[in-house]
């Protein structure tokens, strides 16, 4: 299973044509604890960079963004009851929604962790 990361602090899980996406340890540290989540309805297609959902924190509320285009097929539902899985749990039982990937050449812009990790640490 390959992970890719984008410069929003997303995650995607990609397994075949369907990724996993949620925020990062470092978006969850920023935000502080996680106490609503808005996620985006299944089978709204959206295109990379657009707004899918939001995440509030006691501290701010933040966007998050479509890391590639494609159609949500899955939302974390145990996300909208406990909204503080994204911080105990964000590479895990925090994730935020599942997607069908339309273009799967956007995969090749975002960074593997390596580079996710130089970035979020400069």
């Amino acid at each position: 299973m390959t992970v890719k990361y984008t410069e929003d602090h997303e995650w995607l899980k990609i397994d075949g044509d369907t990724a996993t996406v949620g925020i990062t340890v470092h978006a969850q540290d920023a935000l502080g604890d996680v106490v609503f989540v808005d996620l985006p309805a299944v089978g709204a297609t959206l295109a990379q960079k657009e707004t899918a959902g939001v995440v509030e924190s006691v501290k701010a509320a933040a966007d998050v963004y479509m890391p590639v285009s494609g159609e949500v097929v899955e939302v974390n539902e145990a996300l909208r009851s406990d909204p503080s899985l994204a911080n105990s749990d964000p590479l895990g039982a925090g994730w935020f929604f599942k997607i069908k990937l339309s273009d799967a050449s956007q995969l090749d812009a975002l960074m593997d962790e390596t580079s996710y990790t130089q970035f979020s640490a400069g």
